[in-house]
């Protein structure tokens, strides 16, 4: 019998220390507290590590994903495919810009959009793609590419899972235009903040001028020695910007990623170890087509080894002091997209059905080997005791 743990183990912490407290004092003491050159400085270095052209510092993914759509001119009448099985901002931006989301199932093995179902759902009011690295795992890019190709479509991933992804070989963020999430959560952390990485020079210079107000680019400038005040509002924009406090924590977080992407790794590695031959669980599976980031840690139940639910699992594992979370509810279910766009359930019965199973485990860097153990423990004796 597993002792039971008398502190709470959290759901996910970030990792920081003293070098991240200098970092954001050197960026208060700069007096660059909004966007500044060590904003300028992070998006040049993240740039460089994903192997992307052009990198734009914004104040989160969602922000990223906005702009994309709006400087690429999608907009009323036109339809964006996606997957359900992410989180609602994904597809809340392509209402932001008055075009229409259309779902796409997803594949039962890695949760990540299925090609097949995305070639089913263009129409000719189709104008882009969103493909989600779901947990980490790399979409099929080649196979969403020939759909995109064949139909002249958008291709903007959602990498906010997938900081340290690779898709055969490289890493994403290398092609297309991608946003990425530096939220608390996230492998790589500033609280709140994002990038958008581009190999389209055209959409990165429009996208600066949106994330700034529509303000002419060098703007954000006009208050330091050499600077002008004068500047000219070039489209209505919105106020995404990074802050260089984000941007301090960011090139201190990335200085470190290999070593937190290092532990991420082990620790999923020990997990799945662990869960090998455990009835009534399932570890995640590898869909062969890159690095997993280990973003998320997520095991299914399997009801039918089980006389218990995801749910009533969930509880018990919330009984051994366990943080957890669910990623996702399919976002078709919940009741904006069902009452706007009449999705219902039985829609997509393959995001249901992961939905049904999943459970997202303590996954950070800053867990010990212990806490991984500790879970890995309780998970199989919930299973032990509920076995039918």
């Amino acid at each position: 019998m597993l002792k039971k743990r008398e502190t709470f183990l959290p759901y996910c912490l970030p990792y920081w220390d003293d070098n991240e407290l200098e970092s954001v004092q050197a960026a208060i003491r700069s007096n660059w507290w909004s966007r500044g050159p060590k904003t300028g400085e992070f998006e040049q270095a993240f740039g460089t590590f994903v192997g992307g052209r052009h990198a734009v510092g914004v104040n989160s993914c969602t922000a990223a994903l906005h702009t994309a759509l709006a400087a690429k001119g999608i907009g009323p009448g036109d339809e964006v495919i996606t997957t359900p099985m992410t989180f609602c901002s994904t597809a809340n931006v392509i209402c932001h810009v008055g075009a229409t989301p259309v779902f796409a199932d997803v594949r039962p093995d890695t949760g990540c959009i299925d090609p097949a179902a995305v070639a089913r759902a263009v129409t000719p009011r189709t104008k882009a793609v969103i493909p989600v690295h779901y947990a980490g795992q790399p979409c099929d890019m080649d196979a969403i590419d020939a759909i995109a190709d064949a139909h002249d479509l958008f291709v903007l991933e959602d990498a906010a899972h997938a900081v340290y992804t690779t898709y055969k070989g490289r890493r994403i963020g290398a092609k297309h235009t991608v946003a990425f999430s530096f939220y608390a959560t996230k492998n790589l952390a500033t609280g709140e903040g994002g990038m958008l990485v581009t190999d389209d020079a055209e959409l990165a210079d429009r996208a600066r001028v949106f994330v700034s107000h529509g303000m002419s680019r060098g703007a954000w400038n006009r208050y330091a020695k050499g600077g002008s005040w004068r500047y000219d509002v070039e489209i209505a924009g919105f106020k995404y910007n990074m802050t260089d406090l984000q941007a301090a924590l960011g090139l201190t977080q990335l200085d470190r990623l290999a070593y937190m992407q290092e532990r991420r790794e082990t620790y999923a590695g020990l997990y799945s170890d662990l869960f090998r031959d455990v009835r009534g669980v399932r570890p995640p599976v590898d869909g062969g087509l890159g690095r997993n980031a280990w973003h998320l840690y997520i095991i299914r139940v399997k009801k039918d080894e089980l006389d218990i639910g995801r749910d009533a699992f969930i509880e018990e594992l919330h009984d051994y002091n366990i943080g957890t979370s669910v990623h996702f509810i399919p976002v078709h279910l919940h009741p904006f997209y069902r009452e706007h766009y009449g999705t219902c359930e039985g829609d997509f019965p393959v995001a249901e059905g992961i939905f049904e199973e999943i459970i997202s485990l303590p996954l950070y860097p800053s867990m010990t080997e212990e806490d991984v153990r500790y879970v890995a423990g309780a998970v199989r004796e919930i299973c032990a005791r509920h076995a039918k």
